[in-house]
């Protein structure tokens, strides 16, 4: 197993890969990059993998195209798949990808799916949302869901501490570009 990390805007990331391929992503918490650089052990795929999540909280990339190798059920990785295909910048609901599989009345199953999203951030579970434009649960939490999504242009409404996207008007708006600490 190969393991990396990265400061980012919104914390410290870790991304595991094996031979073939990307196997885990994640947020690690209040943890830094000095609490986690004796335990780095990097390969080509998670220095690929570095490489292109700075370009991406950098504005530089929009998708991902680092080998991935996540663990699931066959009907997890179904969902991952619809995951990887929703544009940067755009949404879908829960409703949505069960459609996308042709099963749809599984739109519980996609949000246990969604959940269980190994490879966060590069598999996009951060875009999806509720049919009636909900932010849901992101095992990130939902303040890094919507820096997410806000960096990636959508508009998130917040009213009386509820963040809604106006589905009918996601716009394209660019943020700043965000500087690194490593």
């Amino acid at each position: 197993m190969f393991i990396d990390y990265l400061d980012t805007p919104l914390g410290l990331f870790e991304f595991m890969a094996t031979e073939q391929g990307i196997c885990q992503a994640i947020f690690c918490g209040d943890q830094s990059y000095d609490d986690k650089k004796g335990e780095r052990k990097a390969n080509d795929i998670t220095a690929l993998c570095k490489q292109q999540l700075i370009e991406y909280f950098a504005g530089q990339r929009q998708t991902f195209t680092v080998p991935l190798d996540p663990q699931g059920t066959e009907f997890q990785q179904s969902v991952w798949g619809c995951l990887a295909k929703i544009p940067f910048g755009t949404v879908k609901s829960y409703g949505e990808i069960a459609k996308m599989l042709d099963k749809p009345k599984a739109s519980q199953a996609v949000g246990g799916a969604n959940g269980r999203n190994p490879i966060t951030l590069i598999v996009p579970c951060h875009r999806v949302i509720g049919g009636d434009g909900s932010l849901t649960g992101y095992a990130g939490g939902i303040e890094r869901k919507l820096w997410l999504l806000n960096h990636e242009g959508v508009e998130v409404k917040q009213t009386n501490n509820n963040a809604n996207l106006d589905i009918k008007n996601v716009i394209n708006k660019r943020q700043e570009k965000t500087q690194f600490l490593r």
